[in-house]
């Protein structure tokens, strides 16, 4: 299970969230690339990187950020946060992001998606955010009538490399990560999930990794990396040793 470090940016800065809410954001670095080099020099091999402003607007925002970022790190990036078009896409895989993902798109473009993988194999990652269980777009902004299962399963077949799956009430608040309903998707379909919203302890990294079985193909961390709940070194070497031991 791959652990990703999560840089959200909002006005340049990186910041974390409370349940997806732009206004109750908290800064805890003023240069992503001092973070990003903090997280890559603990050792990660994923960046996850997230344009709030970009998906609210829908479309990139904090372009001069993500690519200091880029052209500071070795580590592969995924970036999300209002991609919306094969365009963007391409733009961006062309700057030397790793992957992309593509949230509100997948759900009110499906098309797109099918279309951005075929044209850049294994290089397309579906954002799936949930509030009780039904989807949420825009940044978190708006909701849906479907649920995430109904979602996910659009895209069997199509070349999607990972679905990540975000609990919204979850996200920002240290809640924990909701295994069940992140099991239950990866259960669903035959796309790696990742699971995203809540990591909050060693503790429950390691309970994750007991329950993947396999199944969760990675965890995505924010806050409690940046208040030292999670100590980013120690938590690869968990994942690392648990690799080893299988």
């Amino acid at each position: 299970m791959i652990l990703f470090p999560a840089i959200d940016l909002k006005g340049g800065h990186c910041v974390r969230l409370v349940k997806g809410d732009m206004n109750e954001s908290t800064v805890f670095n003023t240069s992503p690339v001092d973070q990003a080099t903090i997280f890559q020099s603990a050792g990660c091999q994923w960046l996850h990187v997230v344009d709030l402003d970009g998906a609210i607007a829908g479309h990139s925002i904090n372009n001069e950020a993500i690519l200091s970022i880029i052209r500071s790190v070795e580590c592969p990036i995924q970036l999300g946060g209002g991609i919306r078009d094969l365009q963007s896409v391409e733009y961006w895989i062309n700057e030397g992001v790793s992957r992309v993902i593509l949230g509100t798109a997948a759900m009110k473009d499906p098309s797109l998606v099918k279309l951005s993988c075929r044209e850049f194999p294994e290089r397309i990652v579906v954002g799936i955010d949930a509030r009780d269980g039904f989807v949420a777009v825009e940044g978190w902004a708006k909701h849906s009538n479907i649920n995430s299962h109904e979602l996910a399963n659009r895209f069997q077949d199509c070349g999607v490399s990972a679905i990540i799956y975000t609990d919204i009430n979850r996200d920002g608040i240290l809640a924990g990560v909701n295994i069940e309903a992140t099991l239950a998707l990866a259960s669903s379909v035959n796309i790696p999930i990742i699971a995203s919203g809540g990591l909050s302890s060693m503790e429950e990294l390691t309970v994750l990794s007991d329950q993947a079985e396999g199944r969760i193909a990675g965890v995505i961390c924010g806050r409690a990396l940046y208040e030292n709940r999670i100590n980013l070194k120690n938590a690869l070497k968990l994942l690392r040793d648990r690799i080893d031991e299988c």
